[in-house]
């Protein structure tokens, strides 16, 4: 069964900026670089409402898969020196596990 997670985060006020060029500068490419983007929906920043987040959303055919997945990444040197580097701007984070509604479209 497809299993979605709605990962957020958070931020420092005001470090929204910093957050998006250290992504830009470390995180993007080493979830590239390592072959990591392809459960990758999207990315996305808040606008109205709660601000200062960053949300991204991830797909996985099943939970298993879901959790080798961050299994393997949190093993991966380039992504691990990035989070490091990510960790002290962010206030809280959420992961949230989502199932497919049994009408409508899916990503």
């Amino acid at each position: 069964m497809t299993v979605y997670e709605l990962r957020t985060y958070d931020l420092q006020v005001g470090t929204l900026g910093q957050v998006l060029q250290l992504y830009k500068d470390l995180g993007w490419p080493a979830l590239e670089s390592g072959g990591f983007d392809d459960n990758l929906v999207g990315y996305f920043t808040s606008d109205v409402g709660e601000l200062n987040q960053l949300v991204h959303l991830w797909k996985f055919d099943d939970d298993e898969t879901r959790r080798a997945f961050w299994k393997r990444l949190f093993r991966d040197e380039a992504f691990m020196t990035f989070a490091h580097k990510l960790r002290p701007f962010i206030h809280r984070q959420r992961n949230q596990l989502l199932l497919n509604a049994p009408w409508g479209p899916c990503p």
